[in-house]
């Protein structure tokens, strides 16, 4: 009982900070005169649906699935569903070959490089308000109000996030993510999974997915402005996937495995991620491979 209302008390404040930050998006909007909208032509709230997304996360939580002592292999690599995972997989990379390579290398000819840098300044600067409501849920204040600094700076001064004059004050970005929201609350991880399209997970980061599309603060913008914001954001993903083309096919078109290969690195840099985090660390050791800013399922799937 304790844990599901201090559960509750968690959901309540991160809906609090994600109107806040909403609140904040349109203040600076209105500085920069971009068009808001107003607060009735605001889509209709859904918080049946999202109560009900949210619950029903929660309540898989107790579902993941936990290795009996031999289950798991040398590697620490739980994989119960390996069949489906990798008919999964195998879509996956159709649709890699069939239309998002071509298109992401399409984009990186195309598109000056510093103009890519540009829209994916902007598509991370929307990603903020998001990682701050996953810190208060964390009760990681410290990086809540770094964040927001950042936040604030980067949409005022870098006129909405195309220039990151934050990084020039010494705030980097400090990403966080619902499932990182879930192994802080000590959840485990469950059995490694494959997601069509979104690639390598495991069952605590599937979950994590779901609840991040609920608190993804465009969700309170309307339509269009909504849609530009999400455009700017699988630009910036296209360009990542071009830009680092030969990382990623190096993985999945080079190697005698692919799957094994994709499930080794995705799991080894995760929990390397996590274990930092609780830390405080920030050394990456994969970081001198596809560089400081993303790894290669971000580039491959647009997860970041």
């Amino acid at each position: 009982m304790c844990r599901q209302w201090v559960t509750s008390a968690c959901i309540a404040q991160a809906a609090h900070v994600l109107r806040r930050q909403f609140d904040y998006i349109c203040f600076i909007a209105n500085r920069l005169r971009l068009p808001v909208p107003q607060e009735s032509h605001l889509p209709k709230r859904r918080p049946a649906l999202g109560r009900a997304l949210l619950g029903a996360s929660l309540v898989l939580l107790t579902a993941c699935t936990l290795p009996g002592p031999d289950a798991a292999s040398r590697d620490g690599i739980f994989d119960p569903y390996e069949a489906q995972n990798r008919k999964v997989h195998e879509g996956s990379k159709r649709f890699d070959r069939k239309v998002l390579r071509p298109v992401a290398l399409a984009y990186a000819e195309t598109v000056p490089e510093p103009a890519q840098i540009l829209v994916g300044n902007f598509a991370d600067n929307l990603s903020v308000p998001g990682a701050v409501v996953n810190q208060v849920l964390q009760f990681d204040l410290e990086g809540a109000l770094r964040n927001t600094i950042r936040f604030g700076l980067n949409s005022t001064l870098g006129f909405g996030g195309i220039f990151d004059v934050a990084a020039d004050f010494g705030i980097e970005e400090d990403d966080s993510d619902f499932g990182e929201t879930l192994a802080v609350w000590g959840v485990p991880e469950g059995a490694y999974l494959e997601l069509p399209v979104l690639g390598p997970s495991t069952e605590r980061d599937a979950i994590g997915v779901a609840v991040d599309l609920v608190l993804d603060p465009l969700n309170g913008i309307a339509r269009p402005e909504r849609h530009y914001l999400k455009a700017a954001r699988i630009a910036a993903r296209a360009g990542k996937r071009g830009r680092f083309a030969a990382n990623v096919d190096s993985i999945l078109y080079d190697s005698a495995d692919s799957y094994a290969q994709a499930r080794l690195l995705y799991l080894q840099k995760r929990r390397f991620e996590l274990d930092q985090a609780a830390a405080g660390g920030e050394v990456d050791p994969y970081a001198e491979l596809y560089g400081d800013e993303t790894d290669p399922y971000s580039l491959l799937y647009g997860v970041e």
